[in-house]
């Protein structure tokens, strides 16, 4: 039988010749936590990229500013799934070419329009990399299904592979001690935020890091998850957070009744704010939060508490 996503991450974490690229060293800010006590908060929802894990340029990109990053794991990719023989033959290196195959496809699906106003719709990379097989395929590729599985399965483990040699990421300090801590004290935890099929297995590999974490729902509640890929839409579009809205209200909560904390002032936070729920701003390393001291003061982005720590949440709400 094929292996899941999640035993597939497992099996890579095996292979000892595989490097991974690592986030950029912390660069701390200077703020000063607000930690003032949070009442009437049932859950909290977290960012994912850029808070709960740390990642180069605070969220998952699909095509990366710099070009020797995309080189380095479309190169990787090409040569991990054996596709450089079934590709066409063109000029310059595989990597090229692929580059222009993936780039095309990435934003003929940004072009997608949204049924609302004011919506972003959502890239879904195991489609574009569904795609790209698709062509090979059509050139005679072949693969190990007792291991990759069907085609839509394989295009999820390559879209993996090839995010994860793009950024690489690492579980914010304390995270997961401080989801446990929550779960364990009543209070719930959801991800919302972009995100793909991959996301959470990536989430619990990254928190297992830390602590032992026998399964996501012992710190996360799936009922509160809202990741970008499910639904087509990318943060900040009002839809989002519209359903993210929903999640809540399904458990018969209010939006005033949960905490959204993220690294992201001007979308995501000010989206959160939006739509009636209480926010903190975690601003602990330049490399992914953008922000200055006036745009905090501003009514529409202010948030209620500032983090500069992850389990600074547990001070807010008194566990």
């Amino acid at each position: 039988m094929a292996k899941t996503i999640a035993e597939y991450l497992d099996w890579l974490d095996e292979r000892s010749e595989l490097l991974w690229p690592r986030p950029p060293r912390i660069k701390p800010l200077k703020a000063t936590p607000y930690l003032e006590s949070l009442p009437g908060i049932k859950g909290v929802l977290w960012a994912n990229y850029g808070t709960l894990l740390r990642i180069d340029m605070g969220r998952l990109l699909h095509l990366h500013p710099q070009e020797i990053r995309m080189q380095v794991a479309l190169e990787k990719t090409i040569t991990e799934f054996n596709m450089w023989y079934s590709m066409s033959r063109k000029p310059g290196q595989p990597w090229e070419y692929m580059l222009q195959q993936y780039r095309k496809v990435v934003e003929d699906a940004q072009m997608v329009a949204t049924k609302k106003k004011g919506d972003s719709p959502e890239i879904n990379s195991s489609k574009v990399w569904g795609t790209l097989i698709e062509r090979l395929i059509r050139n005679e590729y072949s693969y190990d299904t007792d291991l990759y599985g069907t085609e839509e399965e394989l295009a999820d483990k390559v879209a993996y592979f090839f995010h994860a040699n793009l950024q690489g990421v690492e579980a914010s300090e304390d995270a997961c001690e401080t989801l446990q801590r929550l779960m364990n004290a009543g209070i719930p935890s959801g991800v919302v935020d972009d995100g793909q099929v991959f996301t959470l297995p990536q989430l619990h590999r990254a928190l297992r890091q830390q602590a032992p974490l026998p399964s996501l729902t012992d710190a996360i509640a799936p009922d509160l998850t809202l990741l970008s890929f499910q639904v087509g839409l990318r943060k900040p579009s009002p839809s989002f957070f519209q359903r993210a809205v929903a999640a809540v209200e399904s458990r018969g909560w209010k939006p005033e009744n949960v905490l959204y904390v993220t690294h992201r002032l001007k979308d995501d936070l000010a989206a959160a704010k939006s739509v009636g729920f209480r926010t903190a701003l975690f601003v602990a390393d330049k490399n992914s939060c953008e922000v200055k001291g006036s745009d905090v003061r501003q009514p529409e982005f202010k948030p209620d508490r500032l983090f500069t720590r992850i389990r600074q949440v547990i001070d807010v709400l008194e566990i």
